[in-house]
């Protein structure tokens, strides 16, 4: 019993040994230093934008040097001539196509214009008037009137068969004349002095018409006073003779 204390001893003395060199082993003698990177791979481009190298690390870069001046060659100069030539042509093309949409505008409007003034002369259909008829009846009464003064003066071969249509045309065709005066008094206010000629002898016709019906209305009134009295007369001698 003891010797217990001292085997014990004795026990754990090969242990430690044993830990030790296991521990002097295992455990490394030298020591590693971190290195840096080449020097090529640091003149790579980085990926990131903190990595990138120094300005002072580049190397100095040379100015480009400037480019001579080249004349221009034949086929440039033949080059600028035809483009030239064609924006001219495209030019003059472009106006007188211009000009040709104006003029045939201008066409369709006058025709647009002659039609509506032709149709606006018509007599409206509700009233009775009939254009062709009446047109054979004023161009007749013109040549009568043409007839009647063939041997008179060049005035009266000149006026009589023109007013002689005139009125026959007044009295025919009376919606359809003042449709065709109305529009010649349009183009007449366009020159005034034409128009103030025009209001003058209208206004003389007028006033002429106005005092042939009041001397016909006299000379009716006289003739049929003198037609009761010769009646009277008559028939006073009449009764004398019973």
């Amino acid at each position: 019993m003891a010797f217990r204390p001292l085997l014990r001893q004795c026990a754990i003395v090969p242990t430690a040994a044993t830990a030790f060199a296991a521990t002097t082993l295992l455990w490394p003698t030298t020591v590693v230093h971190a290195e840096s990177p080449p020097e090529h791979v640091l003149a790579r481009k980085p990926i990131y934008d903190n990595l990138a190298p120094s300005p002072s690390s580049k190397s100095p870069s040379k100015a480009p040097e400037p480019a001579p001046i080249s004349s221009p060659t034949p086929t440039d100069r033949l080059a600028s001539q035809i483009r030239r030539a064609r924006l001219n042509i495209h030019g003059y093309s472009a106006s007188v196509e211009s000009s040709f949409n104006d003029l045939m505008s201008a066409v369709l409007t006058q025709e647009r214009s002659f039609t509506s003034t032709i149709a606006s002369l018509a007599p409206p259909r509700e009233s009775n008037e009939r254009i062709m008829p009446g047109a054979l009846y004023v161009l007749v009464a013109a040549m009568s009137g043409s007839i009647l003064t063939r041997n008179r003066n060049i005035l009266l071969r000149a006026t009589v068969p023109f007013a002689v249509g005139v009125g026959a045309a007044w009295v025919v065709l009376p919606l359809t004349t003042r449709n065709v005066a109305d529009l010649v008094w349009t183009y007449e206010e366009r020159a005034p002095l034409i128009a103030e000629n025009h209001m003058r002898v209208r206004g003389a016709a007028i006033e002429g018409w106005k005092q042939i019906k009041l001397r016909g209305e006299k000379v009716g009134s006289w003739s049929e006073e003198t037609i009761r009295e010769g009646r009277k007369a008559v028939e006073g001698w009449v009764s004398k003779g019973t």
